[in-house]
C-alpha cells in the first residue's frame, strides 16, 4: 500500500476492545479512523478519550479503513467479520475465530476469495514465555496445560472450552505436528448453564499426548504448561513469567544427568505485539503468525471436545 499510515477500527469497544483501540492510536503505523459499538455511549466514550470518530454500525465504516479488529461477542464474529472481508478490509478477529465450524470455515473462504488478511487473535502466541521457548520444543510426548481463573461474567457467552481452554488448544497444536487421533472429556456447569470447568486429554497420531484442565470458578488464577520431550523437560509459568528448562545430559560418572535452566521472561506487550504482527502483515500483504487455518484448527478441535463433553452428560444421565 502507498500510504505510510494504515487506516484503522475497532469493532466493538467493551473489556479486549477498548484495549485492541489504545494500541492502534498509539501505533506509529496506523491512524485509528473510528470504533464501533453497538452501546452508543460506550463508543463515545472510548472515541473521546482516544480522539476519534465513533458509530454504532461497522457498515459506516467500510469504504473508510484498511483494516479492522473485530472484538465483539462470539456469536457475531462471522457477521461482523464477514461485512469487512466482502468489502476489501484486512480483519483481526478475537478467539475464538466463530462459534461455530461451518462459519469459520465460511470466513476463510472469503479471506482467500477477496484476498485479504485474516489473523486470530490468539493472544498466547505472542506470550514472552511462549516465545521463550522457541527453537528449545522439539517432538513433544506429552504435553499439559492448567488455566483456572476466577469467575467473571465477561466470555460466558460461551463455554469454557471456547472462552479459555482454546488458548492452550492454539498453542499445543502450533507445537505438535502430528494429526489428532482421538479425544477424551469431562465436565460439568457450576455457576452457568454452560460447562465452567473441563479437562481434556488429546491423543495425537505420533503418539503424543496432550492434557488440559479449563475452569473459569476457581479461587486463584493459575496458568502454567509443562513440556515433556525426549531430551528434556519444559515448565511454564505464565503469571511468574518463568520459564524452566530441564536437559538431559552425560554425568560424570556416565549415568545420564539433569541440567536446569532458569530463564526470566521480562514483562512484554504481547496485546501491542498481535497488532504490530497483524499491520505488518496487512502492509507487506503476508501470512500472519496465527491465521485464520490456525484458528478453524483450534476451533474445530474445540467442538470435538464439546461434542465428548455432551457424549460423556449424556451417559452420566442415563447411569442416574
Amino acid at each position: 500500500m502507498t500510504r505510510t499510515r494504515l487506516r484503522a477500527a475497532v469493532i466493538g469497544v467493551g473489556y479486549l476492545g477498548r484495549f485492541h483501540a489504545e494500541k492502534y492510536a498509539a501505533n506509529s503505523g496506523a491512524e485509528l479512523v473510528a470504533v464501533a459499538d453497538i452501546d452508543p455511549a460506550r463508543a463515545r466514550a472510548v472515541a473521546a478519550a482516544l480522539g476519534v470518530e465513533a458509530v454504532t454500525d461497522h457498515r459506516a465504516l467500510l469504504g473508510r479503513i484498511d483494516c479492522a479488529s473485530v472484538a465483539v461477542p462470539t456469536p457475531l464474529h462471522h457477521a461482523v467479520a464477514g461485512d469487512l472481508l466482502e468489502a476489501g478490509v484486512d480483519v483481526l478477529v478475537e478467539k475464538p475465530l466463530t462459534t461455530t465450524v461451518d462459519e469459520g470455515k465460511s470466513l476463510l473462504e472469503m479471506a482467500v476469495r477477496r484476498e485479504r488478511v485474516l489473523q486470530v487473535g490468539h493472544l498466547e502466541r505472542f506470550n514472552p514465555a511462549i516465545r521463550a521457548l522457541a527453537g528449545v520444543v522439539r517432538e513433544p510426548r506429552f504435553i499439559e496445560c492448567h488455566r483456572l481463573a476466577p469467575f467473571i461474567e465477561r466470555g460466558t457467552d460461551v463455554d469454557v472450552v471456547l472462552d479459555l481452554m482454546i488458548h492452550d488448544l492454539d498453542v499445543i497444536l502450533s507445537m505438535m505436528p502430528s494429526a489428532l487421533r482421538s479425544v477424551e472429556a469431562v465436565g460439568v456447569p457450576v455457576l452457568t448453564n454452560s460447562v465452567d470447568i473441563a479437562n481434556a486429554r488429546l491423543r495425537f497420531a505420533n503418539g503424543g499426548i496432550a492434557n488440559l484442565t479449563a475452569s473459569r470458578v476457581s479461587l486463584k488464577r493459575e496458568r502454567k504448561l509443562r513440556i515433556f520431550q525426549p531430551d528434556a523437560y519444559l515448565s511454564v509459568d505464565y503469571g511468574e513469567r518463568r520459564v524452566l528448562i530441564c536437559r538431559r545430559e552425560p554425568g560424570p560418572d556416565g549415568q545420564p544427568a539433569l541440567s536446569v535452566e532458569e530463564r526470566e521472561v521480562p514483562e512484554a506487550d504481547a496485546l501491542g505485539s498481535e497488532i504490530d504482527a497483524f499491520l505488518r502483515a496487512v502492509r507487506a500483504r503476508e501470512t500472519p503468525p496465527v491465521t485464520g487455518w490456525d484458528g478453524l484448527r483450534a476451533l474445530e478441535v474445540a467442538h470435538v471436545i464439546r461434542e465428548s463433553l455432551e457424549t460423556e452428560v449424556r451417559a452420566a444421565q442415563a447411569r442416574s
